[in-house]
């Protein structure tokens, strides 16, 4: 072998790692593309090993604790997150060799400059690991949730929850679709089940999203089953004025221009508008656009109701996105709070007496749900609660709250397996006798 030649698979293995240090920084994961792996076998293996690393974090931190007695060493560039890419492999991906795990995780180390003196010490962690493997991967399953959240969703939620709050992560995201019609023959092509309404869930999650039936077509939009929900609840005649704030990348965005009200989008970064133009184009749709910042935007006319899905922690979306359980600490949630309040205050002040607002996130924190519910409805913003009926949350009813709110999280029951992702989404009326100055 050449001396520039690299170790098969080793090419894989430094894109996982950058990628995992990356995050690990507090990027949010995206997977690998054909632009950046054109390969699919190994982008599908660069993939797999990010996204063990992230959801196996918890127990990964236990591993490198009991092993490394000093912790980690101090300026060893990539070190660490090559440990973990060679831990996730080394003990819970065994189909992937043992070998390969320990071999290159060294091999790239020493490639690092700033990581090269501790390759052996990489390889002694390794070894042991392999050693008590056994041990390790009998480690509690609570332990992938962070000490930062598991107390505060116990406290929430309950023990059963949280295990399957364990599952969930573990097991990942299923793909569901938003149809524009929910025509059997697509469903039946897509390969999924109904879930509710409009939703459908693929079971397939091998296949690209761009090869799936009727994507070049525009007849449906990835969209999770809580996700779905708010912009379901508006419940206005068609032909409604309604504001989508922060609306990128469009899925609800669609969902409200498919049921016939006059839709203006708003969103404050370009970037994702571009992907909310992009997206509706496939869809065959059209909503007025508007790149503003929703804290300071001021309508010429008031609209019949406005949909807010929230800026927050995104805690609800772990099982998609596993690193919000390690870039998600309590400073994270409370700066969103005075966040979320102003806007709360400026969509309060964007409706027309008696329009409706749907205030949502996509958190399983009840800072950011529950109680600032609680604060809108308590006070003066001219908000009065509008409880969410059984019959209007369909097979989420047993999810509504003790205040007339629905409240998802990824334990939560459904007709179909898999669970979806927590929502929190709690529905207001403007009180008729408030006049905006």
């Amino acid at each position: 072998m050449k001396a520039s030649a690299q170790p098969a698979g080793l090419a894989v293995r430094l894109a996982a790692t950058e990628r995992l240090a990356a995050v690990m920084g507090g990027e949010i994961f995206s997977p690998f593309t054909a632009g950046s792996i054109p390969d699919g076998a190994d982008r599908a293996l660069a993939n797999r090993l990010v996204t063990t690393a992230l959801r196996r974090s918890g127990h990964l931190d236990l591993v490198i604790k009991a092993l490394l007695e000093r912790g980690l060493p101090k300026k060893s560039g990539s070190f660490e997150a090559a440990l973990r890419i060679g831990l996730a492999q080394l003990l819970f991906l065994p189909d992937l060799g043992e070998h390969s795990a320990l071999f290159l995780a060294v091999e790239q180390l020493k490639r690092d400059p700033k990581a090269a003196h501790v390759a052996k010490l990489a390889n002694a962690v390794l070894r042991r690991a392999q050693a008590e493997a056994e041990r390790f991967r009998s480690l509690p399953r609570l332990a992938l949730i962070p000490e930062t959240l598991g107390p505060k969703w116990l406290a929430a939620y309950g023990e059963p929850a949280l295990v399957g709050f364990v599952e969930a992560l573990l097991a990942g995201a299923p793909l569901d679709l938003t149809l524009k019609d929910a025509d059997p023959e697509l469903i039946a092509a897509l390969g999924g089940e109904l879930v509710a309404a409009d939703t459908v869930r693929v079971a397939d999650r091998d296949r690209s999203v761009e090869a799936l039936p009727g994507f070049a077509e525009g007849q449906w939009w990835v969209q999770d089953a809580a996700a779905a929900i708010p912009a379901r609840l508006i419940g206005l005649p068609v032909g409604a004025r309604v504001l989508d704030l922060c609306a990128a990348p469009g899925g609800k965005t669609a969902q409200l221009l498919k049921a016939g009200y006059r839709v203006t989008a708003l969103d404050s970064d370009a970037d994702r508008l571009a992907r909310l133009r992009v997206n509706l184009a496939r869809l065959g749709m059209t909503a007025e656009i508007v790149h503003a910042d929703a804290e300071t935007y001021q309508p010429t006319e008031l609209f019949d109701a406005v949909l807010l899905d929230a800026p927050c922690s995104a805690t609800g979306t772990f099982r998609r996105h596993p690193e919000v359980l390690i870039n998600r600490g309590a400073a994270t949630v409370g700066g969103r709070i005075a966040l979320q309040r102003r806007l709360l205050k400026q969509a309060a002040a964007d409706l027309t007496p008696g329009g409706v607002l749907i205030y949502c996130v996509c958190s399983l924190e009840p800072e950011e749900g529950e109680r600032q519910a609680r604060w809108a409805a308590a006070t003066d913003l001219g908000l009065e609660r509008d409880v969410i009926a059984d019959d209007e949350a369909g097979v989420y009813a047993g999810s509504i709250d003790a205040d007339g709110a629905i409240r998802t999280h990824p334990a939560s029951k459904l007709p179909v397996t898999g669970g979806m992702d927590g929502f929190y989404v709690a529905r207001f009326r403007k009180r008729a006798e408030v006049v905006n100055e």
